[in-house]
């Protein structure tokens, strides 16, 4: 359930940012479609964005400020589950060259860290660690958003680029500290709680521990977290350069 993208760059999706196997681009209507996905998504986030802005600004304290963007957070990052079906499109029509397990293992890693851990045990919910990894993804799914709704019309502007390609730096890493120390402020709840576990004896003779699980998942952080965020540092070198290069020749 690595590194959903939490608050860094997911495992660049981008359109254009390679130049990947060509095929025949999608047509007008799935074009559409896909424009307003993307813009739904991104006023979305804003709407979240604009949220937190307004709660702090009335209590004055940036503590438990979840309770603010709680349901549109729930949401529009469980909204993001059509991605994986929009991502195998994209993917079959040549234009998403990146993996596309590792981006839906992303979008699961999200949506379980929202209902499963942090709507599940709500005594984390006034954890400051929430707040890390919802403030990062979204200012991440903001510029994510507006990359690809930007890509599809064909006029991506160059801040909007190189704002996908290096704010991660800083949003990868803070958003995926928020995730594990959330999960392990839920430990001694789930363990005390029992949440979600099954045990033995029962008719289906089957068990099963999700203290050791959460366990498990942030451990799984530590190969996958490197993998993206290395993969994302490449693609930046790589997006970035030939963006320059481009300018130059012209």
């Amino acid at each position: 359930m690595a590194a959903s993208g939490s608050g860094g760059s997911r495992a660049d999706n981008g359109y254009g940012s390679q130049q990947p196997r060509r095929r025949k681009g999608p047509g007008a209507l799935a074009t559409a479609y896909l424009v307003i996905y993307n813009v739904v998504m991104t006023a979305g986030w804003l709407v979240i964005a604009v949220g937190l802005v307004r709660a702090y600004l009335a209590k004055g304290s940036y503590h438990s400020l979840y309770y603010s963007i709680e349901k549109p957070l729930k949401f529009f990052q469980t909204g993001a589950l059509l991605e994986g079906y929009l991502l195998m499109a994209k993917y079959l029509l040549g234009i998403v060259p990146s993996s596309v397990v590792l981006t839906a293992f992303q979008v699961m890693s999200r949506v379980f860290l929202t209902w499963a851990v942090t709507h599940s045990v709500k005594e984390v919910q006034t954890e400051d660690s929430v707040l890390l990894f919802v403030v990062a993804w979204t200012i991440t799914e903001i510029i994510r958003y507006s990359f690809y709704t930007f890509s599809l019309l064909n006029h991506l502007p160059y801040l909007i680029k190189w704002a996908r390609y290096t704010l991660f730096i800083v949003l990868y890493p803070m958003g995926v500290s928020g995730e594990l120390l959330t999960i392990y402020a839920a430990l001694p709840f789930v363990r005390q709680s029992g949440l979600y576990s099954i045990s033995l004896p029962n008719k289906y003779n089957f068990s099963f521990d999700y203290y050791t699980f959460l366990i498990l998942v942030m451990i799984s952080y530590i190969p996958i977290f490197p993998q993206l965020y290395f993969h994302m540092l490449h693609q930046r070198r790589k997006v970035l350069s030939h963006t320059e290069e481009h300018k130059k020749s012209e």
